[in-house]
């Protein structure tokens, strides 16, 4: 494993000599725009293993995506060949039919500490709610980014990520402007605690979310990317292009239904994707 084939992958080629914020922002950027955030393995009859070398094979040079799992394990160990101050946090995701958090661990996100101040980095949320810089770990503070505006509260040691949502402009609809299904205008994230963990306490997770027909991962196959605009978004025949910010607090989104053939292609021409076994959406 290189660090500088790791940046090939992810197109940076700008220093790297001080373990700042600054740099970690530009790399993390990189990261989001080169690696999508897809479960297409589960889709196509390929075993996720849960190891860095693995990890490092399937994404740096076999040019796949990875969810949380792989993406932000991969980033850990980039971020720690630069000698940054990093370590491995567990979350519970909020799932918005349910209106709860999940009662077990099922996300991994990474903890940076620079000069004093902690940031949480995570490349493996995906979709409309990734975000595009790190955070600083801070509770009550807005912190504006292109995707949205996000913020941590903190409660009693448990922290919890939410993001201000935005209205939708559905190009070729007769009611083209939608609100998300959930009510009030904040989308929480997840909640998580600043317990160090490490990549084996994710074992359990990882096997359990390729075998449960409950999670939405394996009802559908989902493949996402950060744009320099906004994301490209396949999930299932569906594809969708969003442009952050098209007018004021509003997002354009573009939507077309594909055939078979077409899935293949949209992976290849926008998330630079080629399967070695056949995907079934």
């Amino acid at each position: 494993m290189n660090i500088q084939e790791y940046f090939a992958r992810i197109s940076y080629n700008e220093s790297h000599k001080d373990a700042d914020l600054q740099t970690l922002t530009v790399i993390f950027q990189h990261h989001i725009q080169a690696i999508p955030f897809e479960n297409l393995s589960m889709h196509c009859g390929e075993n996720i293993e849960l190891d860095l070398l693995s990890t490092y094979n399937k994404i740096v040079r076999k040019k796949r995506g990875g969810w949380c799992l792989e993406s932000n394990h991969l980033l850990f160990w980039a971020l720690q060949e630069l000698g940054y101050d990093v370590c491995i946090l567990g979350g519970n995701c909020y799932n918005p039919a349910e209106r709860a958090y999940t009662t077990k661990i099922n996300h991994i996100l990474l903890k940076v500490v620079i000069k004093g101040n902690s940031y949480i980095v995570d490349a493996g949320f995906g979709g409309a709610y990734q975000m595009w810089q790190p955070l600083m770990l801070i509770s009550g503070k807005d912190q504006p980014q292109i995707p949205g505006i996000f913020r941590f509260m903190e409660d009693n040691g448990s922290w919890y990520l939410e993001k201000v949502k935005r209205k939708h402009y559905i190009s070729e609809q007769s009611d083209p402007f939608t609100d998300a299904p959930e009510l009030g205008n904040i989308r929480k994230i997840y909640t998580f605690t600043l317990e160090p963990r490490h990549i084996t306490d994710f074992q359990e997770l990882n096997a359990y979310l390729q075998l449960s027909p409950d999670n939405i991962l394996q009802k559908k196959s989902i493949c996402t990317l950060q744009t320099t605009e906004g994301l490209y978004a396949l999930v299932g025949w569906t594809f969708s292009e969003m442009k952050y910010n098209y007018m004021e607090g509003v997002d354009l989104v573009k939507i077309t239904t594909l055939t078979d053939e077409e899935v293949e292609k949209m992976l290849k021409d926008k998330f630079n994707i080629v399967l070695e076994n056949k995907l079934i959406p």
